[in-house]
């Protein structure tokens, strides 16, 4: 893990997979392979536009975007931007009072 500026901590995919090692007793090999497994499962569920729903964790589902126009900041001209899916996330009420 590592700090933030604002002194909060960060993990990234190897921090996880340590922990998952730590925690289950395994080699980081074998953690490397879970998280990877949990990870691709999830997307290649979006991508097929499944919700996935972990109890006590949350719901990842790919949303529909509406079409719209943006603005180029370097020129300023305005561009259309299609529709297209986007994943969301919507932590369960389990894990929202954990955090509090």
């Amino acid at each position: 893990m590592s700090f933030t500026r604002e002194g909060s901590f960060r993990m990234n995919k190897r921090d996880l997979i340590d922990a998952v090692a730590a925690k289950t007793g395994s080699s980081k090999v074998d953690a490397a392979a879970a998280v990877d497994a949990v990870f691709g499962t999830i997307s290649g569920a979006l991508v097929a536009r499944e919700k996935v729903a972990i109890a006590g964790f949350g719901n990842f589902e790919a949303r529909k975007v509406g079409a719209r126009m943006a603005r180029n900041p370097q020129t300023g001209m305005q561009v259309p931007v299609a529709e297209h899916h986007a994943p969301k996330f919507k932590p369960a009420s389990a894990l929202k009072d954990s955090v509090r």
